[in-house]
């Protein structure tokens, strides 16, 4: 493990000569300039600034491109036209990259690869935030519209403007950032929608840097962008572009955690303080900005916490360690407060009711989830069976890096902490769903798909991560010939960073083709579909400030812009099944449909 200033950058790659006067100042610039980059805080910084303006670069450059979305030609047109721009930027960076694997010094090859991976990561979610822009193209409304989640998000901001606070117990900080930048970059109250489809398109493009970033506390940029990358396209979600990310970004951070926890004993109360303060604050945000993965990620970590506390290493080394959970605690309590209180207060008031295609399926199936736009999916086709017992290629590849990853590496923190979670997430999924037609309730249940999903991937990209370090290890002990200067490796240090660089550019096709496959869900679709493009297509369906319109809109008369504040809906103690017509409710929810299917009328 390593932190976000890995040793490699810096270190001598090559002999150093002084055969004349230019060439020792050519020196003497080089050096000056790797003791500049060798300072702690110049290349995490460099990261974190060229993987935000990758994303954000990208995503501005996309609002160039001008096409009608309404029509399935200028959607792919719009399409095509992003993985240009794609390729434009990112085939300088990896040749950039393959030139300093093949020609460069070691570490300047290093230095290098930080940048290019931070790059990518940025790109591969500016793709998809790229992707919302073209299918928003001529409307200023989100995706959604003024329905589903969407208008739940538009209302909250708006009791927010008209002074009501927070609603219920839904994590209050996305809305209220909402309600101040409709106040801000618009005129407020009834422009909460706006905001939205701001937020929807800047906080998608963000996903990946902030996925990558978080890794990178704890793995080199590599290891970093293989489980960033596929998460961030994976599971990022721009109408919510805040919940995912939450998820994503808070399993690395519990490793980064519970690492420093086990480090207590070499570590000064000071800076454990400073550290727990900070950690504190991160999860009291993140807990503000979507609660629902605490629930499903805290029954592995506090059991997975009790283990690794070093309750017999001493009274010293128990205090530091004592100080540094409270001051974690105590500065995630104080900032997440207002929610916790909101649920103590309220939570057994709100349950969830809501179900759709992923509650009627198998719950033992965690690797596909699809949302309420199932197009023609049903759970009697879906998901589609594998060969081997029901699960696919797919699943027996990922179970066996799975393997890998907990046979080889279980002493690695985060491989720890990936299947305490996991197992966690596991029991609390089954508790719920056992429990669900007794209590009349799905609580959320299917959404444990996501974690558990995201931490068999976190356990098979580590396992492959352990395989490599423990197979190259083993052929230097066992290949080395007899006598052999010890300094001298086997595998040589170029074919390594060759290999790693050509690894990178795979991830960086993957990156391109997923991102365009997620983007491309979005794209606008009428509601007869029932897919994602709904969202998009609902955008352009509802008039503009000026009355009008929307450029492309595919009717003629547009819904007007309605002004709602929110308000808890009535629990009526029963299970509404969406996505079943009233005849099959019988066989699906067990009671008669409290309505009237219009299209068998």
């Amino acid at each position: 493990m390593t932190h976000l200033a890995p040793e490699a950058v810096g270190q001598a790659g090559s002999e150093h000569h002084s055969s004349g006067k230019a060439e020792g100042e050519s020196l003497s610039s080089v050096s000056r300039n790797r003791a500049w980059l060798s300072r702690r805080w110049v290349l995490p910084l460099a990261e974190v600034v060229v993987s935000l303006v990758a994303a954000l670069g990208y995503t501005l450059l996309c609002t160039r491109i001008g096409v009608n979305p309404l029509n399935r030609i200028g959607q792919v047109s719009g399409l095509a036209k992003m993985q240009q721009y794609a390729a434009l930027l990112g085939l300088p960076l990896l040749a950039l990259l393959l030139y300093t694997a093949y020609r460069g010094r070691p570490w300047r090859h290093q230095l290098v690869k930080r940048l290019v991976c931070a790059a990518l990561a940025g790109l591969a979610t500016g793709v998809v935030a790229g992707g919302v822009i073209v299918a928003l193209r001529g409307t200023p409304h989100p995706l959604g519209g003024q329905e589903g989640d969407p208008s739940v998000l538009v209302e909250m901001a708006n009791s927010f403007l008209s002074g009501e606070g927070m609603s219920g117990i839904y994590p209050p900080a996305f809305p209220a950032l909402m309600a101040l930048w409709a106040k801000v970059r618009y005129d407020g109250l009834g422009q909460a929608g706006f905001a939205l489809h701001d937020m929807q398109i800047f906080f998608s493009a963000l996903f990946g840097p902030m996925a990558y970033l978080a890794w990178r506390l704890l793995l080199r940029p590599f290891w970093a962008l293989l489980i960033a990358v596929p998460a961030a396209v994976l599971f990022l979600d721009p109408i919510r572009p805040y919940s995912h990310v939450v998820m994503v970004v808070l399993l690395p951070l519990l490793g980064y955690c519970l690492l420093q926890l086990r480090k207590a004993g070499s570590s000064s109360l000071k800076s454990l303080v400073l550290r727990g303060t900070a950690l504190g604050l991160i999860f009291g945000v993140l807990f503000l900005w979507y609660s629902g993965w605490y629930v499903w990620a805290a029954p592995g970590a506090a059991l997975l916490f009790l283990f690794l506390f070093p309750w017999r290493a001493g009274a010293p080394t128990v205090k530091r360690a004592a100080a540094f959970v409270a001051a974690v605690l105590v500065t995630a309590g104080v900032i997440g407060a207002p929610l916790l209180y909101q649920m103590v207060r309220l939570g057994a008031q709100t349950p969830d009711r809501y179900a759709y295609l992923g509650v009627y399926v198998d719950p033992g199936y965690v690797l596909g989830w699809t949302s309420d736009r199932t197009g023609t999916l049903t759970y009697q086709d879906w998901p589609v069976s594998g060969e081997m017992a029901g699960q696919s290629g797919f699943a027996l590849l990922l179970l066996f890096g799975v393997g890998l990853g907990v046979g080889l590496g279980l002493r690695n923190i985060m491989v720890r902490t990936a299947a305490a979670v996991l197992a966690g997430a596991w029991l609390a999924r089954f508790w719920f769903a056992s429990n669900m037609a007794h209590d009349k309730a799905v609580q959320l249940f299917p959404r444990t798909t996501w974690i558990i999903m995201y931490c068999l991937m976190i356990l098979a990209v580590l396992g492959m991560m352990m395989a490599v370090q423990r197979g190259s290890g083993w052929a230097e002990r066992t290949l080395r010939p007899a006598g052999a200067d010890p300094a001298a490796r086997v595998v040589p240090r170029r074919a390594v960073r060759q290999l790693s660089a050509g690894m990178v550019c795979a991830v960086a096709l993957f990156a391109t083709m997923g991102a365009s496959w997620s983007a491309n869900r979005y794209m606008p679709a009428p509601e007869s579909d029932n897919t994602m493009g709904l969202d998009a297509w609902r955008a352009h369906v509802i008039k503009k400030p000026n009355g009008q319109c929307p450029r492309y809109s595919p009717v003629k008369n547009c819904d007007d812009l309605d002004v709602k504040l929110w308000k808890q809906f009535k629990d009526d103690g029963e299970i509404w099944c969406a996505n079943i017509v009233a005849k099959d409710w019988p066989a699906v929810c067990g009671r008669k449909a409290p309505f009237k299917d219009k299209s068998v009328e």
